[in-house]
């Protein structure tokens, strides 16, 4: 049994499909977090849920609502689950209006059932089922309360009530154009009765999906029964409305008393202040850059990587002497893939615990008030608040940061903001600072790592800006964000959400660092006459030789931090790999010491500069060819991207030469 699983964004929506199935999908606080549909099973059954993207309703002005709306046209399953939250039901049921008229068997969740016993409301359930004709529960996914309950009544009832009987009655004058258009769809055009009535109100009420919909199957029929369409639009629109506020006031056993509680109100008076607002944002990201840097992340990678570089690295080398493998396999081993993919994975407690500070801010629910602040900035350039959401998933990683652009309705907004993502510093990034700041930056760690994040924002604000002269963006996209409640995040959801973000980085240590690294040893392993007698004579110190005269001018030109760059196409993660291979070093204390002997602090800015801004990865480029379907604009990001990242680098070597750093 296929269980399709909608609701508006910031219902919990996903929350559920996680208590449902067992699994977990990207949470956030904020519209338009699901992206693409995601399938879970609830176990030991044969229930199966799609997860679609949160949506307002069933007319798609972004990308990702268009997935729901295309879903319902082409797909087939056999229920609807439809997530509200409890405390803005009149708005969630609009929606919900939509999918009961579309006729499949309804389960309709109340939600954040917590929430309005703050506020001080009561519903009555058994009304609202009743006059909506679908089975209701009452839930609070977060902490697991009634999730037991709707799981044992989808396992175990596989003909849920039917929603057939829920008929909106739209006025005399739009019920005959609805009566003349289905039986058009059910004569002529072949369609199920109520399919086609669902059909023809969408039609009506201006569904630009459905239009296309109609003009692709050439239902040309249908067309000329749309007449004043506005007024039409407005009659349905006023219709639903008028019956969710009867609903609501019959429903409604006790009115709320207060919105919002006095503690989201007091803190929202700062964490929301126009002026004040910015520097608090600036003040939590510093704060957990120190606990990743200095508190928690730096001690816990020190004592992994003396782990890794001491008793297991010379274990193992002893182990392979043992069996009798040659230098090849030995070097391969020890110098390639221990120095290698243990150097990165070294650093995977900081990841780990940036992600934990990441997934705390969502869940608590500031990271909502961070996207209302950031509209004010975005306003400037072109954009608005919902194109922070992106660049905010980006620090994650860059990819799903880019899918995460299809949330925004205008096509050129989307473009500047896939185009910006890139320079946000993904986590990819993070071994390698932490490389640097611990050989130059012992003492300011938290506040340069901070310095290079707040100079990927500030570089991608500038581009926008760039760009909406360019693209000559009028039409601006209309940014709608819930500002919930106020919450302390549970340690299963903080887990669940820190190891979602995390485990792609240990993948990436499994699959390209892996590959990666093979390739880096065996460029510094051999030339053209064979085994390389030493490493400065191998392929990769002729590669990183011939082009480090290119990179003089922004203070790094020795061959192996040139060749990290070249490398660094592949996975930001294996620039620091490659470091470690190239100086012939088997932990990170032992590559600081290398790195002072080549660079300087200024030059080490210099370089981490380059890093956070140049050519993106090959995923990401392949994610920007995908959402803007054409090489030519990811072309354009790595060539743009290098040019800017050499600039700015350029810049600020020859700025700190002058002023003697």
């Amino acid at each position: 049994m296929k269980i399709a699983l909608f609701g508006n964004p910031n219902t919990g929506k996903t929350t559920v499909f996680n208590q449902l199935t067992d699994s977990y999908a990207y949470v956030g606080n904020w519209s338009g977090v699901t992206v693409e549909k995601k399938i879970g099973k609830i176990n030991h059954s044969f229930v199966s849920i799609i997860d679609l993207p949160g949506v307002y309703s069933l007319n798609p002005l972004t990308k990702d609502e268009a997935v729901a709306a295309d879903f319902l046209l082409h797909e087939s399953f056999d229920q609807t689950l439809n997530i509200l939250n409890a405390a803005q039901l009149k708005r969630n049921l609009l929606l919900t209006i939509e999918l009961l008229e579309y006729g499949k068997p309804t389960v309709l969740v109340l939600n954040m059932m917590d929430i309005v016993k703050k506020q001080g409301l009561e519903l009555n359930p058994t009304i609202l089922g009743n006059e909506l004709h679908a089975t209701v529960f009452q839930t609070d996914a977060r902490t697991n309360k009634g999730m037991d309950t709707l799981k044992s009544f989808l396992i175990s009832n596989p003909s849920l009530t039917s929603s057939q009987l829920f008929q909106l009655d739209y006025g005399k004058r739009v019920e005959s154009i609805i009566h003349e258009g289905q039986n058009l769809l059910t004569t002529t055009y072949q369609h199920e009765i109520r399919f086609a009535r669902w059909l023809m109100i969408q039609f009506l009420a201006g569904n630009k999906m459905i239009e296309e919909f109609i003009d692709a199957n050439h239902y040309d029929l249908l067309v000329p029964l749309k007449k004043d369409p506005q007024l039409l639009e407005d009659t349905i629109y006023a219709v639903r409305l008028e019956f969710i506020e009867a609903l609501l006031k019959k429903a409604t056993l006790k009115e709320a008393t207060q919105k919002t509680t006095a503690l989201t109100k007091k803190i929202d008076r700062l964490t929301t202040h126009p002026i004040l607002g910015m520097p608090l944002f600036l003040i939590l990201f510093y704060l957990m850059f120190k606990l990743t840097f200095d508190w928690v992340g730096g001690p816990l990678s020190d004592l992994l990587d003396a782990f890794l570089s001491g008793p297991f690295s010379s274990n193992s080398s002893l182990f392979l002497t043992w069996l009798g493998a040659n230098d090849l396999i030995h070097s391969l081993i020890v110098d390639g893939l221990i120095a290698g993919v243990g150097g990165v994975l070294v650093f995977m407690p900081q990841i780990f615990v940036l992600f934990a500070c990441i997934s705390f801010l969502e869940d608590s629910g500031y990271m909502a008030r961070a996207a209302l602040v950031m509209d004010r900035l975005m306003e400037l350039v072109g954009l608005n608040g919902k194109a922070f959401i992106p660049l905010l998933i980006g620090f994650g990683c860059n990819v799903p940061g880019i899918m995460a652009a299809r949330t925004i309705e205008q096509p050129k907004e989307r473009l500047i903001t896939t185009l910006i993502s890139p320079f946000m510093s993904c986590s990819a990034r993070l071994p390698i600072y932490s490389l640097f700041i611990a050989a130059f930056f012992e003492k300011n760690q938290a506040l340069i790592v901070l310095s290079l994040y707040v100079l990927g924002i500030l570089v991608a604000i500038i581009l926008a800006k760039c760009y909406s002269l360019i693209f000559k963006t009028t039409d601006s996209s209309i940014f709608i964000v819930d500002l919930p409640e106020y919450n302390l995040p549970k340690l299963a959801i903080l887990w669940r959400g820190t190891w979602d973000k995390g485990k792609g980085f240990v993948k990436k240590a499994g699959t390209v660092i892996f590959g990666g690294t093979v390739l880096i040893w065996s460029l510094s392993y051999f030339n053209a006459s064979g085994v390389a007698s030493s490493i400065d004579t191998s392929f990769m110190a002729a590669i990183g030789s011939f082009l480090a005269p290119f990179f003089v001018p922004l203070g790094f030109y020795s061959w192996q931090a040139v060749s990290a760059i070249i490398t660094g196409v592949l996975a930001k993660e294996v620039v620091g790999s490659t470091l470690l291979i190239l100086f012939h070093v088997s932990g990170e204390s032992a590559l600081i010491g290398q790195l002072s002997s080549v660079f300087t602090p200024l030059q080490a800015y210099s370089f981490l500069v380059f890093v956070l801004l140049y050519i993106p990865c090959f995923a990401v480029l392949g994610a920007i060819k995908a959402e803007t379907g054409s090489w030519f604009w990811a072309i354009y990001s790595a060539v743009s991207s290098f040019i800017i990242a050499y600039v700015v680098s350029f810049m600020i070597y020859q700025t700190g030469i002058l002023l003697h750093f």
